[in-house]
């Protein structure tokens, strides 16, 4: 199944395409365009954001595996699966592991043109190691979220609707600025969302900075998002298959 996704990936390039553009884009609008302006402490600017540029190539990444997802349960494949030795969780993990091997790839591409840019990362091998993990957890969290939505779609167009609130939960976070420059009445929400104790765990592994209580907090949003997610595709799936 994982085989599967990655040649239907490599055969509509467009959307990986896409899930690069994107942050690539907002990375150098940030950069270049707003850089100048902010204030994050002295520090260098591209070096604050890149985290949380990440972030967003992530999520647009897993997005992709709503409309993946949407897409099987339309096009009668589902059935066709159940006659065949297949098991029924294979179908939906396969979507999840594709999902993880393509977030790899796009997030390492925006990593390289970060550095050609400027980005800086000073932390040692350890925490590099605890990087990729934890934008393993992340990304496995959201994509199982994902395919629940996929599950829940009238269609692959309305499945890719739905992920976009979570495209939107960076700009309300530590992600572009820092969170005391907000409002009071956002700023309590701004502190407290998940994305906010994700992106300090990943910018201070990147940037060798001290990461504190947060790193526990990040580990157990994700894994709380993605146990909620696996437990929903889970009794969609089988729903649909008994409609």
């Amino acid at each position: 199944m994982v085989g599967r996704n990655l040649r239907h990936t490599l055969r509509s390039p467009d959307g990986m395409i896409m899930t690069v553009a994107v942050p690539v884009t907002i990375l150098l609008m940030f950069v270049y365009v707003f850089g100048g302006a902010m204030n994050v402490g002295g520090g260098s600017y591209i070096d604050y954001v890149v985290p949380g540029i990440l972030l967003m190539c992530a999520g647009f990444g897993s997005g992709g595996t709503a409309v993946a997802v949407a897409l099987d349960m339309h096009s009668g494949i589902i059935d066709r699966f159940r006659t065949l030795a297949v098991s029924r969780s294979a179908v939906l993990t396969g979507h999840i592991l594709e999902s993880l091997l393509r977030n790899f790839l796009t997030t390492g591409l925006v990593v390289l043109l970060a550095v050609a840019l400027g980005f800086r990362p000073t932390g040692d091998p350890l925490r590099w190691l605890g990087f990729v993990g934890m934008l393993a957890l992340f990304v496995l969290a959201l994509s199982w979220v994902a395919a629940a939505l996929g599950l829940l779609a009238a269609n692959p167009e309305a499945a890719n609707g739905f992920m976009f609130i979570f495209m939107f939960l960076p700009y309300v976070s530590s992600a572009f600025v820092p969170v005391h420059t907000m409002p009071g009445w956002l700023r309590g929400f701004a502190e407290h969302q998940p994305i906010t104790s994700i992106n300090e765990t990943m910018r201070g592994l990147l940037m060798g900075t001290p990461v504190g209580d947060q790193a526990p907090t990040a580990i157990a949003w994700c894994a709380g998002i993605g146990l909620a997610g696996y437990l929903a595709a889970g009794v969609l799936f089988r729903r649909k298959g008994r409609d």
